[in-house]
């Protein structure tokens, strides 16, 4: 895998820190969120509870709580944190030069161009 792979979504500044931006992607909508140290995470918009949209959530730590139900839903690893159970997948991401990249894979088997 290549350079290729990546997408460009954005500058870092484009995410407020403590919040959240959304992108619009083939498999759905990520959500990208700033951490107050700038840390940068990719989760799928969709709490995994009800499907509440992370993106409008409270970003704290390395965490976000949704905000329908206040489940607490790691950064890092999708996971709900506390007693609740379920995780919405993360999305690979990185940041080079102020700008954020993320990495999904098409949910089709169709050949790439």
């Amino acid at each position: 895998m290549g350079d290729q792979d990546w997408t460009d979504v954005g500058n870092i500044n484009e995410v407020p820190r403590l919040g959240a931006r959304t992108v619009k992607t083939p498999r759905g909508d990520v959500a990208l969120f700033r951490t107050a140290d700038d840390e940068i995470f990719a989760l799928r918009d969709r709490c995994p509870h009800k499907s509440g949209p992370l993106s409008q959530g409270i970003v704290h730590g390395r965490s976000v709580t949704c905000p329908l139900h206040n489940w607490v839903i790691s950064l890092e690893s999708g996971e709900a944190m506390g007693a609740d159970k379920g995780c919405t997948p993360k999305i690979p991401v990185r940041v080079e030069n102020g700008r954020i990249s993320i990495k999904y894979q098409p949910m089709s088997l169709q050949a790439a161009e």
